[in-house]
């Protein structure tokens, strides 16, 4: 139940000089809030307690003294203000896991009462800096620090070609030339990360694997999120306004090898992750007004994912939308729906289970290996996350059967593709890379990465599709993996068990060969040179 924040009583804890002029300020607005100043002058309990941080304070002691509010003043929320500069390095994950209702950097005037009014409403609100880049410990083992600095060169020649993108006019042959050499540098970075990775955590220093650019990271964008209701449906909203403005702004690849998607036109492929966006959000309005039990949730969803494809899909094409092929007038969506295989399913995405008991039933998440309310930041985060896996996975599966159409419907391409692919040969070639792109994925790619236990989540970052490499066991997968796929890892496991067997030998061959050279070739030498030395000597005296 929503309440009126007009008339609000708030208490407010700050330093005297600060407290002073805020509470002037709040009592001022049209609100007329009810500002105390200290608990002696309240009557009752406040309706939200607002603490202004005037400096940094340890996380353990921030923790303890949130808790003696949040048990003195229940069920009043809590808004935590702060400056920017308190944040020390790491610690934004920590004031995620903080219990307070809202966390605010800094706010000016309009944030600070759309704030104080979302809170008191029952809702939850987040906006927290963007933070600093990670910095490197030093000491690390030869495989890190290889793989340190490679990818710190790979990350200054990707942001050297994004701003020449940005500050210049290109050509098209000049746009497609930068394409391919961020194309190159992301494949680069990830034989990099192949090659030194394992490396780096098999045999790491003496201070054991340091983290680095292998762990998943969060977003480095600033978060900024605002929960109005602290209920499934709320949090959906929040989940799907945040990606509505990823989404608006235009996306660019950042994944590191093609996507099916780039073929489509801008205005296209955004259409598309809006009709499957809505699409989703029906069908968990449906499931919320069922209420299905927990156990046949997951059936239900994956019964319900060719309905739901089909639906974006007849909503991107048009209904009404007829174009000529061979001399024929036909309607697009009909026509599309009927060629197209949308009963297939992508073995990467992660199981629903959590998702859709998240956003349906408002059951906790597991995270960190704690069960935390979906409304949490830490929770909502890693909802947006596998939401916006899903978003991205099943257009990249919808933009290739596209992509298959168009070769058969030249008609077709100018009203979905990019203008490069209306010809038939680049349409071709994009349609055979990406065909051996997936069969390089299925028959090398995933079984390694079943075998490390990782999964790739596709995430949207500035506007731009990145990858966020997740660690989960994967032993049921891997299991079922054909021959060629187990010989893979196969070969995987016998690399880490001949690795330190074969470093061994190869460190007791080189003490070999550092003794021969220096205590029985080096000494032979000496011996020759001093014989010859004496022998010139002898020579010179007679002379």
């Amino acid at each position: 139940m929503s309440r009126d924040p007009g008339g609000a009583s708030l208490l407010l804890l700050a330093d005297p000089l600060l407290g002073s002029a805020l509470a002037q300020q709040l009592a001022a607005d049209s609100r007329q809030f009810r500002v105390a100043l200290r608990p002696g002058d309240l009557s009752g309990r406040p309706d939200l307690v607002l603490w202004c941080l005037a400096g940094p304070i340890p996380s353990p002691t921030l923790e303890r003294e949130l808790a003696l509010l949040r048990d003195h003043w229940q069920p009043a929320p809590i808004l935590l203000v702060f400056p920017s500069a308190s944040i020390a390095q790491g610690q934004e994950s920590a004031l995620m896991r903080l219990s307070v209702e809202g966390l605010l950097s800094e706010p000016d005037e309009a944030s600070l009462l759309s704030a104080i009014d979302t809170l008191i409403a029952g809702g939850r609100i987040l906006d927290l800096p963007q933070p600093a880049d990670q910095v490197r410990a030093g000491g690390a083992p030869f495989g890190t620090a290889l793989l340190a600095s490679g990818l710190d060169q790979i990350e200054a020649e990707l942001a050297l070609c994004e701003a020449h993108r940005r500050h210049h006019r290109l050509s098209w042959l000049q746009e497609q030339l930068l394409q391919g050499r961020i194309r190159e540098l992301q494949a680069a970075r990830g034989f990099l990360l192949w090659i030194w990775g394992p490396v780096a955590l098999a045999w790491p220093g003496p201070d054991g694997p340091s983290p680095g650019p292998l762990e998943p990271q969060e977003a480095a964008t600033s978060t900024v999120i605002t929960v109005r209701t602290r209920t499934a449906l709320g949090v959906w909203e929040a989940i799907q306004g945040r990606l509505e403005q990823a989404i608006s702004g235009g996306l660019s690849n950042g994944t590191g090898q093609l996507l099916a998607l780039e073929g489509l036109a801008p205005e296209r492929r955004r259409e598309l992750l809006q009709s499957l966006l809505l699409q989703l959000a029906l069908l968990l309005q449906r499931f919320r007004l069922e209420e299905p039990r927990r156990e046949s949730l997951v059936d239900r969803w994956r019964s319900a994912q060719p309905e739901l494809r089909r639906q974006a899909l007849r909503q991107l094409a048009g209904s009404y939308v007829q174009l000529p092929q061979a001399g024929n007038l036909l309607p697009v969506a009909d026509t599309l729906l009927l060629r197209c295989d949308l009963d297939q399913e992508d073995a990467e995405l992660p199981d629903p289970q959590a998702m859709l008991t998240a956003l349906v039933l408002a059951q906790p998440l597991l995270v960190d290996g704690c069960l935390v309310a979906p409304d949490e930041p830490r929770a909502l985060l890693q909802l947006e996350s596998l939401v916006t896996n899903w978003l991205l996975r099943n257009a990249e599966m919808l933009s290739a059967e596209l992509l298959g159409c168009c070769g058969a419907w030249p008609e077709l391409r100018r009203y979905l593709l990019e203008p490069p692919l209306l010809a038939t040969r680049p349409l071709e070639r994009l349609r055979n890379q990406l065909n051996a792109q997936q069969r390089w994925a299925d028959w090398f790619h995933r079984p390694v990465q079943l075998y490390e236990s990782r999964r790739e989540l596709y995430r949207l970052q500035d506007g731009v599709i990145t990858v966020q490499v997740l660690t989960e066991p994967r032993d049921q997968e891997l299991a079922r993996l054909g021959w060629l796929a187990q010989a893979v890892t196969l070969v995987l496991e016998t690399r880490d068990a001949l690795g330190p067997q074969v470093r061994l030998i190869l460190k007791g061959f080189g003490d070999v060969v550092v003794v021969l050279l220096t205590q029985v070739i080096g000494r032979a030498i000496g011996l020759v040179g001093r014989g010859v030395l004496q022998g010139m000597g002898r020579s010179l005296s007679r002379s």
